[in-house]
C-alpha cells in the first residue's frame, strides 16, 4: 500500500507517533511518504520504501500570512499523481485534514479518489480547534474524512462533545516500540545527573501552561525535603523561564537540571527513578508511556487520557489536578523503598507492553481498508 502521512514534524507527541507509526507500516512492507515542512525529528533514516517530500510555501508580499493550507494541498496533489499514493492519513484536525480535503477535491476532478484518514492527537480538538474562530473549520474536516481516529476514549469523547460530529470515530490508542527498549543502554551513567544515594525524577513536555510546570517544581520541592534527589527538566516553551525563576525562589536550583529539546529522550529516562506528568489534561499521556517503557512509575494527574495509560498503584499513582501535596506523598511512597521502587518499574514497564506498537499498527492497518471501502 503507498500512504502519505501528513503531520507536524516537531518533538510533538502527535509528530511523534506518526513518525513511528510510518517506520513501523514501512517496515511491514508499505511504502510510506512523509509529506510536511520540515523532515520530522524522528525521521532519522530515509530507506527504500520511505520517503519525505518538504512543503515549500513561497513568499509574497501579498500575503501577510503565507498560505500554508494551499501549499499543502497543492503538493498532496502532486505527490499522488507523482508516486500513485493510495491513501492519505493526516495526523492533527488543522490545518492537515483541511488541506487533505482540498487535495480529494481536487484529485477528484482528474477521476482520482483518494480516502483520508485523519486522527486526532488532542490540542487540535480541545485548545485550538474548540476554538469559535476555527470550530467551524475543524467540524467540516472531522465531518469530510472517510475515517476519523483518536488516541484515547477521553478524546473522542470530546470531540463528540464539543463538535457537531457526524462520522463514527474509532480509538486507536498511542504507541510504543517495545523491541528498541530491550537493554539498557550501556552508557546509562547516572554520575553525569546526581550523587549515588539521589534519586533522578524528571519531567519531558513543551513547557505550555496546560503542563503545570510550577506544579513540577512544587511537587519536586516537596520530594528533595525528604529524599536526597535532582530534577531533570527536558523541553522547552513559555514557562520554562518561570520555572527556572520559581527554582531560584524556593532555594533548589542547584538541584534542577534544564536541558532544552533533547532527541535522547530514552537515555534521559534509562537513569530516571520517576517521572512526574501533572498536566491539566493530556489527550493520551505520550510521554507517560515513553517513561513506563523505561521502567519509570509516574506520578500524574487523573485527567483526559492518562487513566487510560497510568494504571493506579501498578505504573504509579493518579491525583486530581492541583494536587501538589498527595502527588508528593505518592512519590514519596515510590521512592523511599528501594523494592517498593523496584516493584512500581516492574509494573509500569508491564503497563507499557499493553500498548506495544505490534498491538496497534495492525488495527490503523483495518482502518486503512475501512477507509478503502467507503471511497
Amino acid at each position: 500500500m503507498k500512504i502519505a502521512i501528513v503531520c507536524y514534524p516537531t518533538f510533538g507527541g502527535s509528530g511523534v507517533v506518526a513518525t513511528e507509526l510510518g517506520m513501523a507500516l514501512a517496515a511491514r512492507g508499505h511504502e510510506i511518504h512523509f509529506i510536511t515542512y520540515k523532515q520530522p525529528v524522528r525521521l532519522a533514516l530515509l530507506t527504500g520504501n520511505i520517503y519525505f517530500h518538504e512543503v515549500h510555501v513561497p513568499e509574497y508580499p501579498l500575503f501577510h500570512y503565507q498560505p500554508y493550507e494551499l501549499a499543502l494541498s497543492s503538493k498532496l496533489v502532486d505527490m499522488v499523481k507523482m508516486y500513485g499514493i493510495e491513501l492519505l492519513h493526516v495526523h492533527y484536525a488543522i490545518p492537515h485534514a483541511y488541506a487533505g480535503y482540498m487535495a480529494k477535491q481536487m484529485l477528484k476532478e482528474e477521476g482520482i479518489n483518494l480516502p483520508m484518514v485523519t486522527t486526532l492527537h488532542g490540542t487540535d480538538i480541545t485548545l485550538v480547534g474548540n476554538h469559535p474562530f476555527y470550530k467551524p473549520a475543524v467540524t467540516f474536516s472531522i465531518n469530510k474524512s472517510d475515517v476519523v481516529t483518536s488516541v484515547s476514549k477521553s478524546l473522542k469523547d470530546d470531540t463528540e462533545k464539543f463538535f457537531n460530529v457526524e462520522v463514527d470515530i474509532d480509538v486507536i490508542p498511542n504507541f510504543i516500540d517495545s523491541g528498541k527498549y530491550g537493554q539498557q543502554f550501556t552508557d546509562c551513567n547516572r554520575g553525569m545527573m546526581a550523587l549515588p544515594q539521589e534519586r533522578i525524577i524528571t519531567h519531558i513536555s513543551n513547557f505550555r501552561k496546560v503542563k503545570r510546570i510550577p506544579d513540577v517544581i512544587k511537587i519536586f520541592y516537596r520530594i528533595q525535603e525528604e529524599i536526597p534527589s535532582k530534577l531533570i527538566m527536558v523541553g522547552e516553551g513559555p514557562e520554562k523561564e518561570y520555572a527556572e525563576r520559581l527554582c531560584d525562589e524556593l532555594g533548589i536550583a542547584n538541584q534542577v537540571l534544564f536541558l532544552g529539546n533533547s532527541t535522547e529522550i530514552d537515555k534521559i529516562l534509562c537513569f530516571s527513578d520517576l517521572f512526574l506528568l501533572p498536566s491539566e489534561t493530556e489527550s493520551f499521556g505520550l510521554a507517560a508511556l515513553e517513561a513506563m517503557i523505561n521502567r519509570t512509575p509516574v506520578i500524574s494527574s487523573n485527567s483526559g487520557g492518562i487513566p487510560e495509560v497510568n494504571r493506579q498503584g501498578v505504573s504509579g499513582f493518579l491525583s486530581n489536578v492541583g494536587a501538589v501535596d498527595e502527588m508528593a506523598a505518592n512519590a514519596i511512597k515510590i521512592l523511599e523503598d528501594d523494592a517498593v521502587l523496584e516493584q512500581f518499574k516492574h509494573g509500569a514497564c508491564e503497563q507499557a507492553m499493553k500498548f506495544d506498537i505490534n498491538n496497534v499498527v495492525p488495527l490503523y492497518e483495518e482502518i486503512y481498508q475501512k477507509a478503502f471501502s467507503l471511497v
